[in-house]
């Protein structure tokens, strides 16, 4: 998956509370198994009526977010069901990282797996990148340091170091398997050596 370092972009206002996977990606979506496409669905909700007809004025689409790398969002965000398709619909969005003031927690583990960094602030300080969003000021989250800036606002956020490790280094759970491997190996042959009956071998 691709690594993130620092991400210095405009971003989407959207601080709805409670936005659950639902919203973020409807399940008459789900049937597909691959991670490119489900843009062009994600929070359909809030982009089109029910008759199909499009929300001209919604933020997703307003070009004066065009190319947003950062979603902030409410409280609760990626609440309901767990489907890992939510935060694929965010990443072919092109949204790197999303900030609230909570998440859920299954869907905030299913971001890190898929490339995406989940940041918590206190509400007092999402109200204001808000505004700062709303303004056009651009929004840096730096995950090295693990700080938002915008501005003359820097605010620093807490973030599981496994979790911080792997989207350094750009690894997901399998790709950390595979950098493993040849301590892996090393491993087999020792014990290969120690107990060759448990690998086919004679005692």
């Amino acid at each position: 998956m691709r690594a993130f370092t620092k991400v210095t972009a405009k971003a989407v206002p959207f601080p709805r509370m409670n936005v659950d996977t639902d919203i973020i990606v409807p399940a008459k979506h789900l049937k597909t198994i691959t991670r490119s496409g489900l843009g062009k669905h994600a929070f359909e909700t809030v982009r089109y009526r029910a008759d199909g007809t499009h929300i001209a004025d919604n933020v997703f689409d307003s070009p004066k977010y065009a190319g947003s790398e950062i979603l902030i969002a409410g409280r609760n965000f990626g609440c309901g069901s767990s489907r890992e398709h939510a935060p694929w619909a965010l990443a072919d969005m092109g949204f790197r990282t999303v900030l609230a003031p909570g998440f859920a927690d299954i869907f905030a583990g299913n971001c890190v797996k898929n490339g995406i960094l989940t940041v918590t602030l206190k509400q007092e300080e999402i109200d204001a990148l808000v505004l700062a969003a709303e303004g056009g000021v651009a929004i840096t989250v730096d995950l090295e340091d693990q700080s938002v800036t915008a501005g003359n606002a820097r605010y620093t956020f807490e973030f599981n170091p496994v979790h911080k490790k792997m989207l350094l280094e750009g690894l997901d759970e399998i790709g950390q398997t595979l950098a493993a491997s040849p301590a892996i190996k090393s491993y087999e042959a020792k014990q290969a050596a120690m107990t060759p009956w448990l690998f086919g071998g004679n005692a």
